[in-house]
């Protein structure tokens, strides 16, 4: 049996399709379990903050011990409550093609963000990133006053 040019670009296509379903059922299992997540208990063990020090940029990359609760996920509604070291508090969610974000505006001026990755690390976890959008003049140690992103990984419940 003779296979044309373009019949035999097809069987190279229809190949190549045959050998991604485990990578593809891979992605769209850890999608799927970002739209159904209720609860997500978030640990980040490394962070980089920044600052402006007389018009020049400076960067530090540090340990961490920050961890975060999300609850009543609700994808749909866009909506849910985080758990943090100020209590409780209704934040933005919303659920795009790879990503689960947090919003968390604080009337103070303050932005959080938090991202959730369909990527599991080497336990389960999903992979997430934090961001706080934040600065005042004075530094306190302990408290937020630069802009700082934290790395670490969610369990999802």
């Amino acid at each position: 049996m003779l296979v044309s040019a373009a019949g035999s670009r097809l069987l190279v296509a229809l190949g190549v399709c045959l050998a991604l379903p485990p990578f593809w059922r891979t992605v769209g299992f850890a999608q799927d379990r970002l739209a159904s997540v209720k609860q997500l208990d978030c640990t980040f063990t490394m962070y980089a903050t920044g600052t402006w020090n007389k018009g020049d940029v400076d960067a530090k990359v540090l340990p961490a011990k920050l961890s975060i609760g999300f609850e009543s996920i609700n994808t749909d509604e866009g909506s849910a409550q985080v758990r943090g070291e100020f209590g409780r508090s209704d934040i933005v969610v919303r659920l795009t093609q790879g990503t689960l974000h947090f919003v968390q505006m604080f009337s103070a001026g303050p932005l959080y963000v938090t991202t959730v990755f369909p990527k599991e690390t080497k336990n389960g976890k999903l992979q997430a990133v934090h961001t706080r959008h934040e600065y005042t003049e004075v530094s306190l140690p302990g408290f937020t006053s630069r802009p700082e992103q934290y790395y670490g990984e969610c369990e999802a419940h």
